[in-house]
């Protein structure tokens, strides 16, 4: 696995996307909201929340019981549960975006340190379909980019 044809994208849409991010007017980030109902400042959160889990996917893959049966929160509406609990909508922008770039910078760092001999251990999702640690690797960036797709949709909506 070239973990490299994954790490440089998604190094590369960081630092594109984080002044673009921190220029956002306010009225923006918080009011404008996608098909799910999810304004920009959520769909950050959700990107933080996807970072933090998968890096703890990819380390637990790395040592746990295989298949290993890891808390499936992107699946039956989970993932917008941690968004409600943890009121991404009243954080700071300026922090949620620092958190959005280190969390993913230190996603890139776990990838780039990933033993590649557990890259088909799986784990079994909350729908049950088994994942190998190289397909969540690899799924992460196309993952990453619909999410900033969504927020590019928004900031060229017009009010």
């Amino acid at each position: 696995m070239d973990t490299d044809q994954i790490i440089n994208p998604l190094l590369t849409l960081i630092n594109e996307w984080e002044p673009v991010l921190a220029g956002l007017p306010e009225e923006v980030i918080c009011n404008r909201q996608n098909d799910q109902g999810r304004t920009i400042k959520q769909i950050l959160g959700h990107m933080i929340d996807s970072a933090s889990n998968n890096t703890h996917r990819i380390v637990h893959l790395q040592y746990d019981k295989i298949p290993s049966s890891f808390p499936d929160y992107a699946n039956l509406g989970n993932n917008d549960r941690w968004i409600k609990i943890q009121n991404y909508q009243a954080e700071e922008w300026a922090t949620l975006i620092q958190l959005w770039r280190y969390s993913n910078i230190h996603l890139v760092h776990v990838i780039r340190n990933v033993n590649h001999d557990a890259l088909e251990n799986e784990w079994i999702s909350a729908l049950g379909m088994r994942v190998s640690l190289r397909d969540m690797i690899t799924d992460y960036l196309r993952h990453f980019k619909l999410h900033l797709s969504e927020i590019n949709e928004l900031i060229n909506r017009n009010s």
